[in-house]
């Protein structure tokens, strides 16, 4: 009789809501066992999340950490690591953003949010390739990059140069690591029913005279499908991403986005 394969091991960031909580539900219902982050704040969302996940039958570790902080960043892997066993998967989807006019961005404002959206990205793919580098097993690693990576939104433009930033990023760990077996993507939603897009919404609406609710409806007219979508949209993709279904794809930031951005 054969020892049962110990199931795979994913960590989402930025678990707490929205995109990253789709995120981590799904790949407990793939089988995986999943870690999940967010910051200290989210430790009431990230506790009752983690219910969640084991009522799937996934075992699971809550760790808070910053991940634009490195130090904090090495530590979850390692905590991930020591509590599960391994990392096989590591989802980078922490991120914010900011709205407002190009010209009144602070340099306050700018730094962080790219030292979260990038800075954070670039900390949470070296600690999972490093620790997969030693694993010695490949792996797949994933971030959160979006349509606006590709066309940026008027009011979102340090935001959308995050975004273009981690694409850059995801092709150069991907052809850094894809001697080790690791694979390196991203996904790019477009406009998510979110509390994000719910702050995006209200700024989008003050800046063009618009009321609150008409601001996403107005470039919800660009989805083709016809409807905003839901994180479960994005997750699904995410699963795809994270299982062998896509061992022979890498560098790539793919558009889920119902069918607003042609690349």
């Amino acid at each position: 009789m054969t020892a049962q394969a110990q199931p795979r091991v994913a960590l989402v960031t930025g678990a707490g809501q929205g995109i990253g909580r789709a995120i981590a539900l799904r790949l407990a219902a793939d089988g995986l066992d999943v870690a999940i982050n967010d910051v200290a704040s989210k430790a009431g969302a990230l506790k009752d999340l983690a219910a969640e996940i084991e009522a799937t039958g996934s075992r699971t570790a809550t760790v808070t950490a910053d991940v634009s902080q490195p130090a904090e960043v090495d530590s979850m892997v390692g905590q991930v690591g020591e509590q599960l066993g391994k990392l096989d998967v590591m989802v980078a989807n922490a991120g914010i953003a900011h709205v407002k006019p190009l010209l009144e961005v602070t340099p306050e404002e700018f730094d962080q949010l790219m030292s979260i959206n990038l800075r954070g990205v670039h900390l949470c793919y070296n600690a999972a390739a490093r620790r997969m580098i030693e694993q010695g097993t490949g792996g797949k690693i994933i971030g959160a990059c979006s349509i606006v990576g590709y066309r940026p939104f008027p009011l979102l433009g340090p935001y959308s140069a995050s975004k273009w930033a981690v694409r850059g990023l995801t092709q150069a760990a991907a052809m850094e690591w894809s001697q080790h077996g690791i694979t390196v993507n991203a996904y790019c939603p477009g406009i998510v029913g979110t509390a994000m897009w719910d702050q995006i919404d209200e700024k989008l609406a003050e800046n063009e005279g618009l009321r609150k609710g008409q601001a996403i409806e107005k470039y919800s007219e660009m989805i083709q499908l016809g409807r905003v979508s839901v994180p479960e949209d994005v997750a699904k993709f995410v699963s795809y991403l994270a299982s062998p279904d896509s061992d022979y794809m890498t560098g790539q930031s793919v558009m889920i986005d119902g069918g607003v951005q042609f690349s």
